[in-house]
Parts: C-alpha cells; structure tokens; sequence
C-alpha cells in the first residue's frame, strides 16, 4: 500500500513544486523558494551537513526520511537524496505525515 507521503511527493513532482538534488535545492533555499527541505537518512555525511547548515541559516524546515532509493522511487527522480518542497501547504502536510509516521515508529519501539 502507497504510503500518504509516497501520494504527496508524487503530486508535488507532476505539480512542479519538487527539486531534486542537492544544486536545485541549494539554490532553491538561497532564493527562498524552499518551503521544506527532505532528506535521505543514507546520504553522504558531508552533503548532509551542508544541506542541514543552509536550511537552519534560511529558517527551512527540513526532515531524515526514507533512503536515497526509496525516495527516488517515490519521486521518480532516480539517484536523489535530497527534495525541496516550493509549496507552502504541500510542505506542510508532508512534515506532518513523516512527524505522524515517525511517532507511530517510535511508539512501537518503546513497546
């Protein structure tokens, strides 16, 4: 079954408010065109600590979820790991189901 967040990556691709990768993203958020920040728990430790540094300097919010695969799956952008949301109500719906599914993870782990 297609998670929630899988449904809302894929309609922020074919609605044009994804970038992919970590140059569109970077400019993205130097513009202030980012509204949220999405990232691949297996990406490379130094591309993650860029990323991370401009997305708190520029106030974006951003979030760890899934694997570089899994995430190019969903988008079907192949070899990603890092996706910027551009829409303001898009990224806040994805930032709440991965806050959503992230609790229920850690809920069943403490069990």
């Amino acid at each position: 079954m297609r998670s929630k967040i899988h449904s809302y990556l894929g309609f922020s691709k074919r609605s044009r408010n994804l970038l992919s990768g970590y140059n569109s993203c970077h400019f993205g958020m130097e513009r202030g065109n980012v509204k949220f920040l999405l990232i691949a728990t297996d990406l490379a430790e130094n591309t993650t600590k860029k990323c991370t540094s401009t997305a708190v300097s520029q106030e974006i919010p951003f979030r760890f979820y899934g694997t570089k695969e899994s995430l190019s799956t969903m988008t079907g952008e192949p070899n990603r790991g890092i996706f910027g949301i551009t829409d303001v109500q898009l990224a806040k719906v994805i930032m709440e189901e991965i806050d959503k599914e992230q609790e229920t993870e850690t809920g069943k782990n403490k069990e």
